[in-house]
């Protein structure tokens, strides 16, 4: 009997053994692409983002260390709920490991829940609220490319000091314009600034003129536009049309990408100061990875912030579970991994994610450049300044997240 029980116990020790290294040895990966497709916000993320996480598992070099990788993408259409739902029916019916992209802050908020609660994980580079990382931070979750507290502290910053210290919010009206807004308003006073009036508009709207005129009427200095892609780009083709900026105000690029200024042309975006964190010139390894990454788009557009950090987040997951020996279907853990080895590739250089899910790079502020000092297709930016990694984001003795040991 004894003999029989030291058996059946020696199988079962064996049979767990062997399930353990089944586990560690899972070398399977399913990326959800989780974008806009359509709208105003497809330029910037959409099919490049696709694109970029295609490239990122093309240049892993895991294919041939025998890993298998599948990438779906969806259309979000800007909406939680159906962001929510596409998300979940990617976890329990297509077992999707990773999502990317997440354009929109009021989508990545949602779907930030249903991330932790379902222990997978998201590597946020298309939403700015950087409540992310704040208040709402999770084990889960890794806000990569930038966020409504840098943007405030590198652009709003540097426009009082040039002068601008009374400013007026033009805000699209849910998450992320609502935390650009308040992130720039504490830059602006804290610096000696003040906001004399705001007004909110609906997201994807069509016609600016009557929030412009109030803005116009205000008399503020700046006219602060909290919003992005093509609100943005409306906003400053009318406002050139109602001679704002010839009239004396400046306009402030709160959230401005390279998409933007491509739409709009030189002529009109000519000498707007913003803050980004990736520009396709700024070294040999942006040139390079840009030059691969154009020419597999219709368009040949350049990559945006967002599209260039779908492929930056991806190879550092891709090293971790590398390193890991496989997939152990754990967020948390993995996550966690990530955290404690430093981030090293082309497009953001070194750098680190700090324990409330921050990733940590410099920012740049760059200004566009007039017709006549373009030297060709895509040659848009000049650099005006640079904010340092341990500077540019959310000083952790100020976070509210409750990842950070005070």
């Amino acid at each position: 009997m004894k003999n029989g029980i030291s058996a059946l116990l020696l199988g079962t020790a064996l049979a767990l053994g062997a399930g353990s290294a089944a586990l560690a040895q899972d070398k399977t990966i399913k990326i959800g692409v989780l974008t806009d497709n359509s709208g105003l916000y497809s330029d910037l993320g959409g099919a490049g983002s696709t694109l970029a996480a295609q490239m990122a598992v093309e240049d892993s070099g895991l294919a041939a260390k025998g890993w298998k990788i599948d990438i779906v993408s969806a259309d979000h259409q800007n909406k939680p709920d159906i962001a929510v739902n596409t998300a979940r029916q990617w976890i329990d019916v297509d077992k999707v490991d990773i999502f990317m992209d997440v354009l929109n802050s009021g989508v990545a908020l949602a779907v930030n829940n249903l991330v932790k609660e379902k222990n997978v994980i998201m590597i946020n580079t298309g939403a700015a609220s950087s409540d992310l990382t704040n208040a709402q931070c999770s084990p889960n979750t890794i806000h990569w490319v930038y966020d409504t507290y840098m943007l405030a502290n590198s652009t709003g910053q540097a426009l009082v000091k040039a002068g601008g210290d009374t400013w007026y919010f033009l805000t699209a009206d849910y998450a992320f314009g609502h935390a650009l807004e308040r992130d720039t308003t504490a830059v602006v006073v804290k610096s000696g600034g003040k906001v004399i009036g705001t007004v909110r508009h609906p997201l994807n709207t069509a016609d600016f003129s009557s929030f412009l005129l109030q803005g116009q009427a205000s008399k503020a200095k700046i006219i602060g536009m909290a919003n992005a892609g093509g609100d943005t780009t409306n906003t400053i083709k009318q406002a050139s049309e109602f001679g704002i900026v010839a009239g004396g105000q400046k306009l402030a690029g709160l959230l401005l990408f390279i998409t933007d200024v491509h739409s709009l042309g030189l002529k009109v975006a000519q000498g707007l100061s913003f803050t980004e964190t990736f520009y396709w010139d700024l070294n040999d390894g942006t040139r390079a990875f840009s030059k691969r990454f154009s020419e597999r788009t219709k368009s040949k557009a350049m990559p945006s912030m967002v599209q260039a950090g779908v492929y930056s987040g991806l190879i550092h997951y891709f090293k971790t579970l590398d390193a890991m020996g496989g997939n152990p279907r754990d967020g948390a853990k993995v996550v966690a991994k990530m955290k404690e080895a430093p981030t090293d590739d082309p497009l953001f250089g070194k750098g680190s994610i700090r324990a409330d899910g921050r990733k940590i790079h410099p920012a740049y502020l760059f200004e566009v450049k007039k017709p006549s000092e373009s030297k060709g297709p895509w040659d848009y930016y000049k650099l005006i300044g640079t904010t340092p990694a341990d500077q540019a984001f959310r000083p952790l003795s100020e976070s509210a997240c409750a990842l950070v040991k005070k």
